[in-house]
């Protein structure tokens, strides 16, 4: 028997959630209108989440689809006081510089209908941080390099199963990348296989939450999608 056939083993499809075609649009338009209840929060509630709910969400990011089904991601969920705050600070630190003029003009004038700033708050007050870490290679038991493949893709792919689980656990999150993160790996103990690529932080909305008059404009279909055949 080859290596290929070692290795490749079908199995019956295991679940199977088809349905007929008006309850398929009934299904797709529901969740559409779910989804578009989904908004990046900045102003977060101290209130505690329980560790199991972002497990479980975490773990329905790990079920992503992944190039070779490497699965090249790491999740880091913080929720010490004493971490957050060294992860604000750091952040800050680069965000000074980016809004001092690192970003360029351009750049900063495209963030100005987003009300964006250096200060960031929301890395303290929301009850957890999850940084997202994408591992450039794998590491086999001798130590030797493991390549990976599409590692952007999927990783991209597993964030968005995240944080369409987090929406449907009823939290609110923001996706922010402050550039460079580098710090993150020695903050969360990660190994320099491992890129940090993202933090979001996750908790339930302040009862004064707003979002920002530009975010809610989103392109219509007719300009996001092309039909052919």
């Amino acid at each position: 028997m080859s290596q290929k056939e070692e290795l490749y083993r079908p199995l019956p499809l295991p679940d199977r959630v088809q349905l007929p075609p008006a309850d398929a649009l009934a299904a797709a338009r529901g969740f559409h209108d779910y989804m578009r209840k989904r908004h990046s929060v900045r102003d977060f509630a101290p209130d505690p989440v329980p560790r199991a709910v972002i497990e479980v969400c975490i773990a329905a990011a790990g079920g992503a689809p992944s190039g070779a089904n490497q699965q090249p991601w790491h999740f880091v969920a913080i929720a010490d006081a004493g971490m957050k705050a060294r992860v604000r600070a750091a952040a800050e630190a680069e965000e000074e510089a980016f809004y001092a003029g690192g970003a360029g003009d351009a750049w900063l004038r495209a963030l100005e209908p987003i009300g964006t700033g250096a200060s960031k708050p929301h890395l303290t007050v929301a009850p957890w941080l999850i940084v997202v870490f994408a591992q450039r290679y794998g590491l086999a038991a001798d130590g030797t390099r493991v390549k990976h493949y599409y590692v952007p893709e999927s990783v991209g792919i597993a964030t968005g199963f995240l944080i369409a689980a987090l929406h449907h656990a009823g939290l609110v999150c923001l996706t922010h990348t402050p550039n460079p993160m580098g710090f993150l790996n020695e903050m969360c103990g990660r190994p320099a296989n491992e890129k940090p690529v993202m933090i979001l932080p996750v908790g339930y909305p302040a009862a004064d939450a707003v979002v920002p008059a530009a975010a809610k404009r989103k392109k219509p279909l007719d300009e996001i999608l092309t039909v052919l055949g």
